[in-house]
């Protein structure tokens, strides 16, 4: 599979109602990226489990970090494994965070969050298939006033930011086995 390969979901991930849904129930923007890990649902979890700003940060493909100040963590790390709903995760921006709004191992994990008057939810599910495992992300957004704004350049930032978590991924659980 090439680093960068495609993080686009199937017609039926886009159109299945998944968990985080009713937290922005009428959203103006729903935007769906997914892609697969050779590796089971239980060893890709401890991976997402430990996004965030201040813990083992967003991965990329080390051509990408060497250009970076900050690396992601490059193993799992038992610092991290612990979440639960109300903790609060740190993203980048001015006042940047996810909350966790549910959890359910090693199957789902939702975050809500609030960027000025826009609330949103991001869901990642995990399904078994038969090459390991399927990642599929949901970002919801409501209210967005100006919606070509947030799907084109929004969906752009989005699109590059999975594209190249997928990749780090990818990367770091080929080289722990």
């Amino acid at each position: 599979m090439p680093l960068f390969a495609s993080v686009e979901p199937t017609v039926a991930e886009r159109q299945t109602a998944a968990a985080g849904d009713e937290l922005v129930p009428r959203a103006d923007v729903t935007m769906d990226r997914a892609f697969s890990l050779a590796a089971p649902p239980e060893q890709v979890w401890p991976w997402l489990l430990q996004l965030g700003k201040g813990r083992a940060g967003w991965y990329l493909p080390r051509v990408v970090e060497r250009l970076l100040p900050r690396r992601a963590a490059t193993t799992v790390d038992p610092r991290w494994q612990s979440l639960v709903v109300g903790d609060v995760i740190p993203d980048y921006g001015p006042d940047g965070s996810f909350t966790v709004a549910a959890i359910d191992p090693p199957e789902s994990l939702v975050y809500t969050s609030e960027r000025g008057r826009v609330r949103m939810s991001w869901a990642i599910h995990l399904t078994p298939e038969a090459s390991g495992t399927r990642v599929h992300l949901r970002l919801r957004l409501s209210p967005v006033r100006h919606l070509w704004l947030a799907e084109t350049v929004g969906g752009f930032v989005d699109l590059v930011t999975i594209v190249g978590m997928a990749a780090g991924l990818r990367e770091r659980m080929a080289a722990s086995g």
